[in-house]
């Protein structure tokens, strides 16, 4: 800011007016400085903060919620570790949101065996077991979570259990909206 003498000067307001500023504000350069109104910044900066720590979780998105899926509902809560979903509804069955095949060929075929499937999971747990050997983690675990629609027949459902036990993930978790007492209605829905 610059040093100016001091004396009696009109306010920021009325430096722009004809009858207080100088030379009527006519052939006047405009200054570069403006001032800030500090209090409602610094007001709106803590109302942003405050807005980010109540929506920060630590545990991170585990399911996205897919709008052709109603999850079942469930009671009891577990919390879900991260691994590769795989989300099955009435029309088709996806992996981290990737889709893989469709449920109208898994209703035709008889056997467990679902190839699509089955090969998708073997290259999602080939790229877990790179990134542990790369940052020394632990062993494979063997996790996946399961998001199914409450429609799907248990038939469709035992394949995709099949298929994934087939290439190496044995501990399935199912994911479900949480309600409160048997019979109650959803409140929120959580991730198991």
């Amino acid at each position: 800011m610059p040093i100016v003498t001091p004396g009696k000067r009109p306010g920021a307001r009325l430096q722009k007016s004809k009858v207080f500023g100088k030379k009527g504000g006519f052939g006047k350069k405009k200054s570069g400085y403006s001032s800030l109104n500090l209090t409602p910044m610094v007001d709106m900066f803590t109302i942003i903060v405050i807005y980010l720590l109540q929506n920060f979780s630590t545990d991170g998105d585990i399911l996205f919620m897919s709008k052709d899926i109603q999850l079942p509902s469930i009671t009891s809560k577990l919390q879900l570790e991260r691994a590769p979903c795989v989300s099955v509804s009435a029309e088709s069955i996806s992996v981290d949101g990737a889709r893989v095949v469709d449920v109208q060929d898994l209703t035709r075929d008889e056997t467990w065996n679902v190839p699509a499937l089955e090969e998708a999971m073997r290259e999602k747990r080939r790229n877990i077991e790179q990134s542990a050997q790369l940052l020394g983690g632990k062993p494979f675990p063997g996790i996946v979570n399961v998001q199914a629609d409450k429609a799907v027949k248990f038939q469709i459902l035992k394949k995709v259990m099949f298929a994934c036990n087939q290439a190496g993930f044995s501990n399935i978790n199912f994911a479900g909206m949480q309600v409160s007492a048997p019979g109650a209605a959803p409140k929120t829905a959580s991730n198991p």
